[in-house]
């Protein structure tokens, strides 16, 4: 990517380090259950976006708090939390860091490894930048969203319930949704 391709498509994004405000962000994701679809939530996550002079050697960090789960439903929420799913009493976090920026055609990419109960896989999230806004305080933001489809088995979360025809309760697939905005540092 070149320094005028990434102007094009992220105009006003400039170098320096921008912090996630999880007040103004949102962490999501959809698995299949039966035949419908479950949606759910993390609170607690941190992070941030690295933009350099070159943009090909910017970089993504986050964290998430596993225990923040939240599907709307406090039984299910604490089943994800135990050792069929997240195991939070052994390992409370969830981790990206980007490996590389690149472009899929038109599309930018933030390429790195998502690691979950200590295993690190690679992930491709698909970006959408959303601009660049000074807010009433004065801070500088930047707004992105970001989507990808992941295989629970991955990272070794098998746990489910055989159904009537070859059938699983849980969709292997998950897709995660993230919506952040970044706060450019002083």
């Amino acid at each position: 990517m070149t320094t005028a391709t990434f102007e094009t498509h992220f105009p006003g994004l400039t170098s320096g380090t921008w912090t996630i405000d999880p007040m103004h962000s949102d962490v999501g994701f959809t698995v299949r259950h039966l035949m419908s679809k479950v949606r759910g939530n993390f609170s607690t996550f941190e992070g941030e976006l690295d933009i350099a002079e070159n943009p090909l050697e910017s970089s993504v960090t986050a964290t998430i708090d596993l225990s923040s789960v939240d599907t709307r439903n406090t039984d299910r929420d604490n089943h994800l939390r135990s050792a069929d799913f997240f195991s939070v009493d052994e390992e409370t976090s969830m981790t990206f860091a980007s490996t590389t920026v690149r472009y899929d055609r038109e599309d930018p990419i933030a390429s790195g490894n998502l690691t979950i109960k200590g295993v690190s896989k690679p992930v491709d999230l698909k970006l959408e930048f959303l601009g660049v806004e000074i807010d009433p305080y004065g801070d500088t933001r930047a707004g992105f969203e970001a989507t990808t489809t992941i295989s629970r088995k991955d990272w070794g979360i098998t746990t489910n319930v055989p159904l009537e025809g070859d059938r699983l309760m849980i969709g292997d697939a998950v897709n995660v949704f993230i919506a952040i905005e970044a706060v450019r540092q002083a």
